[in-house]
């Protein structure tokens, strides 16, 4: 039997957009303005900032734009870069079995590598297709085991991606995309300890790990060896990341044959996606019942157990975060703003918003209680019931969250969204011809019309 590796890359090199079903294509183009936008509003930030700066400094040929800035560094640079931009907020799409964010790799990936090589627009959406694809199926083999041992899935599962999307635009032989995949193995890499401070580690990890994937198909390119069996073998990547465990294989064979782009969920909150649910549920509770906030004596979350170590615990730290990166990962925070503010955007995860007393006063009658029959992390689903002074109770439930396949969001609410996070940094004549760039992206002779657009004129 063949490697999966191969198996991978086989689909990779093959896809071609006559054999992407519409509907996918279509959604393929909204992750990826939605992307752009989220990278667009990073840039004008510290730590975007300091990215983009060390970017500067590696160098490189100038082959790639730095999303929100006219300097070019070599493709693996910037993609170093904007993929830590795409990813910097936690505002961008998520698949939720297997816990993955995409744009931030495939599409940055795409856009990097597109740019250095002049590619056609239609080549970039097929090399960001085949990269996401990738990356979901990688992911899905090992849904919840590899956060279950402190690793960021995002992280380990960007590298190969990212390889799927590069190894596609640069034409790699089907005899060398084996050796790519293995020298991703060793390149992948991401621990979640940023939830012990707040601190920003996760912000980097897909741009690191696209960095490391375009770095393994230029050395698979030129021969260099990586093992064939970096999926199912011994000490291969699963077993490493993952723990001894039955794996599903073969949903790498599926890769063209079941769609996973369709499933992508886009973010309403800059925030972890597995709170979303349950914000979308205080929210609901806020708007039917117009409570005062002050009259909330307890609010109770039923959870499964798989998230409680990210969002829940240690519970008086996420009651009261220590930074505004650390408060996206904490529900007690997230609630309690969502109850107070009824709303939660860039402004409500900043340093000042997270010493509002008033929502730190609720926050702290925030808990939660553990419920077996949640099937996560096949689903994020929501629960929020609060007790209010005099005995009221208020009880709200979500099966999923908002911007997934089962509650879509409308084309122009994502285009809306892409609007604001844009023009943190783009004049608006300029934001409005990325929208029309995107969404005729397949008929752009060469990409560079567009990466041009994503620097402030």
């Amino acid at each position: 039997m063949e490697p999966y590796s191969q198996v991978v890359g086989r689909f990779a090199q093959g896809l071609s957009l006559a054999d992407v079903p519409r509907h996918v294509i279509e959604k393929a183009k909204l992750v990826f303005l939605d992307t752009v936008g989220v990278a667009l509003a990073s840039s004008t930030m510290d730590f975007g900032r300091m990215v983009a700066g060390v970017a500067r400094k590696l160098g490189g040929a100038a082959e790639s734009h730095l999303i929100g800035s006219s300097v070019r560094v070599a493709a693996a640079n910037a993609v170093l870069a904007n993929g830590t931009l795409a990813h910097g907020l936690d505002y961008d799409d998520t698949l939720e079995e297997a816990i993955v964010h995409t744009g931030c790799c495939a599409g940055m990936t795409a856009l990097a590598v597109g740019e250095e090589l002049a590619a056609s627009g239609r080549s970039v959406l097929e090399a960001a297709i085949a990269g996401t694809e990738v990356m979901c199926k990688v992911g899905l083999v090992a849904a919840g085991k590899f956060h279950a041992r402190g690793f960021h899935p995002t992280a380990l599962c960007s590298t190969f991606g990212a390889a799927a999307a590069a190894g596609k635009l640069y034409g790699l032989d089907i005899s060398r995309w084996t050796d790519a995949f293995g020298l991703c193995g060793s390149q992948s890499s991401g621990i979640i300890e940023y939830l012990a401070d707040g601190s920003w580690t996760k912000r980097l990890h897909p741009g690191w790990s696209a960095h490391g994937g375009i770095i393994a198909t230029l050395l698979a390119r030129e021969g260099f060896r990586g093992p064939g069996t970096v999926f199912e073998g011994t000490h291969g990547f699963y077993r490493s990341f993952g723990g001894a465990n039955d794996y599903p294989f073969e949903k790498l064979a599926e890769l063209g044959k079941v769609w996973e782009i369709p499933r992508l969920t886009f973010k309403s909150y800059p925030c972890g996606s597995i709170s979303h649910p349950y914000m979308d549920c205080a929210l609901k509770l806020k708007q039917k019942y117009s409570f005062n906030p002050e009259s909330v004596v307890e609010v109770v979350c039923r959870t499964a157990e798989g998230p409680v170590h990210r969002l829940w615990e240690p519970l008086a730290d996420k009651q009261r975060p220590a930074s505004s990166y650390g408060a996206k990962f904490s529900l007690p925070y997230s609630i309690a703003v969502m109850l107070i503010r009824g709303r939660a955007g860039l402004e409500e995860f900043t340093d000042e918003a997270i010493r509002d007393s008033r929502v730190l006063d609720l926050a702290k009658k925030v808990g939660y209680e553990l419920d077996p029959t949640i099937d996560y992390p096949r689903h994020f689903s929501g629960h929020v019931k609060i007790k209010l002074k005099g005995g009221t109770v208020l009880e709200e439930n979500q099966p999923y969250p908002r911007g997934g396949l089962e509650e879509p969001l409308p084309p122009e609410e994502i285009e809306d969204k892409f609007r604001a996070n844009a023009r943190l940094a783009l004049a608006d004549v300029r934001v409005e011809r990325i929208i029309d760039a995107v969404r005729q992206i397949e008929q752009l002779s060469s990409i560079t019309s567009l990466a041009d657009l994503l620097v402030p004129a």
